[in-house]
């Protein structure tokens, strides 16, 4: 960890399902973010902050600014698949939503709204809303590492 500055957890759906078993890097991006580097996590990869837990025991995420993957998003990748057939009505694309997580966790989640980049930074703690958001999530980590 001595040789990096930061650590940057990329989306995709896949972290919705595999990161509630991903114990080593929880503790990996709770130890950057708790030795003051940067903590950063962009789209469906913000699901890490439901399991990030600080050496205290509390949420990382608890009392933050954050952002992810929003509902409004998310309802919108639903309908699409429900109007194409590909799943029924009573089925949803991801198990859970990073945005009712978050609140349910403590932290500020805040979003710029359906399909639009935006990313935010609290502290040390970065994140983007979605896959559109990857070049504000780069200026942000960017501009830290420049501090």
């Amino acid at each position: 960890m001595a040789a990096f500055d930061a650590i940057v957890i990329a989306g995709g759906q896949a972290p919705m399902f595999t990161f509630e078993s991903a114990h080593d890097l929880h503790k990996k991006f709770v130890e950057f973010y708790e030795a003051g580097k940067i903590a950063a996590a962009l789209c469906h990869g913000v699901a890490i902050l439901r399991y990030a837990r600080l050496s205290n025991g509390e949420p990382l995420v608890r009392g933050k600014t954050v952002t992810g993957f929003a509902k409004v998003e998310e309802d919108f990748a639903d309908n699409a698949v429900w109007s194409a057939g590909y799943l029924p009505r009573e089925k949803h694309l991801m198990p859970w939503r990073i945005e009712d997580e978050m609140k349910k966790l403590g932290a500020n989640y805040i979003q710029a709204g359906l399909w639009r980049g935006y990313a935010v930074r609290d502290g040390n703690l970065i994140t983007g809303q979605q896959n559109f958001s990857g070049e504000e999530t780069a200026r942000l980590l960017v501009e830290t590492l420049g501090r």
